[in-house]
């Protein structure tokens, strides 16, 4: 079950009708990631997907802020960031961990996430906003991939997803420039989905959520995997796995519930079974 407690200010985690709503909570630093952010991060995504009562997970940033990324002036105190057994080896597999049970966590997860961006969204928090399925940005919120005026190449997953997205080209210019993809420009180059009155923006986030967290979750974590296996599947492979997982869904309770309230002319109702 998915624990409201999370043992550390920097990470809200709330439940909602089926929606579990994870907020990174330093809003004085633009809600940059710190050590106890992303352990409580890590163990608050392990939760929300598998508890049963969660459908769907909104992460969202406190303030005016999303994730500014990485924390840049923790860095420069602490050096290399080989900590700990003070290797390179030892802090990439450490960074390899921190990636795969976040932003990979978010991107694989067999239940459907959202980014909601009441504002900048940089770096590691651009990656992160990107591993999820959706994206809902406030009209005045903007992305940048920010890497290369602090001297890093990218982390968190940031270029695979971009590039799936938008293409290689351009994800190279927003690379290599680190420029900044206001909410209108975002929209049009399909790195969200949708653009919203910042006042509107909680309100639009919890009525898309609660949409997907009632819906037929059974077919949402096959359609996610199916969707996945596209983004870089071989053709035969992709309808093959398309092949199985419909027949599969097709023997589900919700499924035929929903045929029968097609029929009839009513809202399905979906119990994930």
């Amino acid at each position: 079950m998915i624990q409201e407690d999370t043992g550390t200010p920097d990470l809200l985690v709330r439940l909602e009708d089926k929606v579990a709503v994870i907020t990174l909570n330093r809003p004085e630093a633009r809600n940059a990631m710190s050590g106890e952010m992303n352990a409580a991060l890590q163990k608050a995504l392990y939760e929300a997907e598998l508890d049963p009562q969660v459908g769907c997970i909104v992460l969202t940033g406190a303030g005016k802020g999303f994730c500014a990324g990485g924390d840049v002036k923790g860095m420069a105190s602490s050096g290399d960031g080989t900590v700990g057994d003070n290797t390179i080896d030892g802090a990439i597999h450490r960074q390899r961990d921190n990636q795969r049970a976040t932003a990979g966590k978010l991107f694989k997860m067999p239940k459907p996430t959202i980014a909601s961006l009441p504002g900048a969204a940089a770096g590691a928090g651009l990656s992160l906003a990107l591993a999820c399925d959706l994206r809902i940005m406030s009209s005045n919120a903007f992305m940048t991939t920010a890497f290369a005026k602090v001297g890093f190449s990218g982390d968190y997953g940031g270029t695979y997803f971009m590039t799936q997205l938008i293409g290689s080209a351009k994800a190279r210019e927003l690379y290599f420039l680190s420029s900044r993809v206001g909410a209108e420009e975002a929209l049009n180059l399909g790195l969200t989905n949708w653009i919203c009155d910042p006042d509107e923006l909680e309100s639009k986030t919890m009525k898309i959520a609660k949409e997907l967290a009632n819906g037929p979750t059974v077919a949402y974590r096959y359609m996610k995997e199916n969707l996945n296996r596209a983004m870089a599947g071989e053709v035969d492979e992709c309808m093959d796995l398309e092949a199985s997982h419909h027949i599969h869904c097709g023997q589900t309770e919700d499924h035929k519930n929903a045929v029968k309230a097609f029929v009839e002319k009513t809202e399905p109702v979906f119990k994930g079974r």
